[in-house]
């Protein structure tokens, strides 16, 4: 998982303002300094993608890209985040279009129960922007972090090697 930025100063003990991005939109949000990212998203500003399943930074449902590196939003303080911008599976799709690995996930049934699904997507769209051409191995390492109890593995795998393919035609 990517590097979480730190705080500049002690802050609080009461809730603090804080300005970040958020799926490119400019926000604002109160938040108490012991704030995670995840229950700033859910519960503040209503973007449910992001999954709470072990609250512990263990399996990855919660992935988001904080400054386009994938973060697990559970184990990462809000405040932190001032500055920065975070993108959700929320914001990967384009008015009614969805994102080349959502349409692949769609395509090649990468998914059963879905808990995983949208910290997988995140951790696929941060390889696919890092690397165009990714194989098998590199899709792997990339979503290790992101536990799918269901066993979908290869079906993920396929569906990011389809959507390298899709980006490198466009």
């Amino acid at each position: 998982m990517g590097r979480v930025p730190k705080a500049s100063s002690y802050i609080g003990p009461g809730a603090v303002d804080v300005a970040l991005e958020v799926n490119g939109d400019g926000v604002s949000v109160h938040v108490p300094p012991h704030r995670t990212l995840l229950d700033t998203l859910r519960e503040t500003l209503g973007l449910t993608g992001a999954k709470r399943v072990c609250d512990e930074g263990m399996c990855g449902a919660c992935t988001v890209l904080l400054d386009g590196e994938p973060v697990y939003s559970c184990m990462t303080l809000a405040v932190a985040c001032a500055g920065h911008s975070v993108e959700t599976v929320e914001g990967l799709s384009k008015d009614t279009n969805l994102h080349l690995i959502q349409e692949a996930f769609i395509e090649h049934d990468a998914f059963q129960c879905g808990f995983c699904t949208p910290g997988q997507i995140m951790s696929c769209v941060a390889l696919l922007k890092r690397n165009a051409a990714p194989t098998g191995e590199d899709v792997l390492r990339a979503v290790s972090g992101n536990l799918c109890r269901c066993g979908a593995y290869p079906n993920i795998v396929a569906a990011a090697l389809s959507a390298a393919k899709k980006q490198a035609r466009r």
